[in-house]
């Protein structure tokens, strides 16, 4: 019989984590220190059978003007994979959830399920009396590349021209270094700063991105990615650096969270870009996950460009299940609306 209990130490979270394929690391342990550094209560959920781990789920507690709801950020993960067990599963975390809920205030649930979008599983938050919500919290439709391959074969199943801007910011004398000190989130910031600024989006704030940073740093799971200047170029210029990205691991997995880059003739996000998916084969992952690309009807038309760039790179398409929300109180059509005027906001 299912029951759930707090998961206590971050090794039996992790293991468990890895052996269900580290699939996002929004469920990482890293991801509950980061939210708590960021003011968010959190709750670390394990549901047991006979003594055994069956799933985990990072529950954050959000406390906003637009809303209060518990929220599962690409969770729970699980080992279950038929039907009737997942059913099980996200029965007991919602009956679970709910009372907490009930018992602190909060006016709905919402998952974010890293669950493929299938029939099935669509057929379960139905089950359960989930709705879509008019929001996505975390990427719902992701870019990801097989890594196990060779390099020649990676750059041969690319798109002819992104491999040619590779080949062309080598050529250039453009390289890329990886930095995992102080002074790298500030170097971030500053082309992150002209990258928002020139895109015209909503970015991530300066404490965000270090806060998130520090939090994977500490089990050597983030690194910044720098592409320079040739050095004819430096020395003309100003510019310190050209883009940057941030990465972060899971065992399984290296994720292009954080990126920005310069506007200028070279191709350096190409190269930065490759020497990340060459970084995270070193380290051993099978995946790379360009993160989020464009869904009609989910995230902003902006993205197009950005989801082009991905694509380049060769690759496949995941779609998770649409973030659902499970209805606790009227007040939950407050944040409906909210969220419904975001997306008009956003030009979804």
């Amino acid at each position: 019989m299912l029951q759930i209990l707090p998961v206590e130490t971050q090794e039996e979270w992790t293991t468990f984590f890895n052996q269900c394929g580290s699939p996002s690391f929004h469920q990482a342990w890293a991801w509950g220190e980061f939210q708590q550094n960021q003011g968010y209560e959190i709750e670390r959920l394990g549901l047991y059978e006979d003594k055994g781990l069956q799933a985990i789920a990072l529950v954050v507690k959000i406390r906003a003007k637009r809303g209060r709801f518990l929220f599962v950020p690409h969770g729970p993960v699980s080992k279950a994979q038929n039907p009737q067990l997942l059913l099980n599963v996200y029965g007991l975390l919602t009956k679970h959830l709910k009372k907490i809920a009930h018992a602190e205030g909060f006016w709905f649930i919402r998952l974010a399920p890293s669950l493929p979008a299938t029939p099935e599983h669509l057929a379960l938050f139905q089950t359960l009396r989930f709705r879509q919500s008019p929001i996505y919290m975390h990427a719902e439709t992701m870019w990801a590349l097989d890594i196990t391959k060779a390099e020649d074969e990676l750059l041969a199943d690319m798109r002819k021209t992104t491999r040619y801007l590779i080949r062309k910011a080598i050529k250039d004398e453009i390289k890329v270094i990886e930095k995992n000190d102080e002074q790298s989130v500030t170097d971030f910031w500053e082309i992150y700063q002209t990258t928002f600024t020139r895109e015209n989006f909503t970015p991530f704030s300066r404490r965000f991105i270090s806060g998130e940073f520090h939090a994977f740093k500490k089990s050597d799971c983030s690194s910044f990615l720098f592409a320079t200047p040739p050095q004819k170029f430096a020395q003309e210029g100003q510019l310190k650096y050209l883009a940057g990205s941030l990465v972060i691991f899971t065992k399984s997995t290296a994720f292009y969270h954080q990126g920005a880059s310069i506007h200028t003739k070279f191709s350096a996000p190409y190269l930065l870009q490759w020497e990340a998916i060459r970084l995270a084969k070193k380290r051993g992952c099978q995946t790379y996950n360009f993160y989020g690309i464009h869904k009609p009807g989910r995230t902003p038309k902006t993205w197009e460009g950005l989801s082009l760039f991905k694509k380049g790179f060769g690759g496949y398409q995941i779609d998770y299940v649409p973030t659902q929300d499970y209805i606790l109180s009227p007040k939950y059509y407050l944040s409906y609306l909210y969220e419904r005027f975001l997306n008009i906001k956003r030009q979804v």
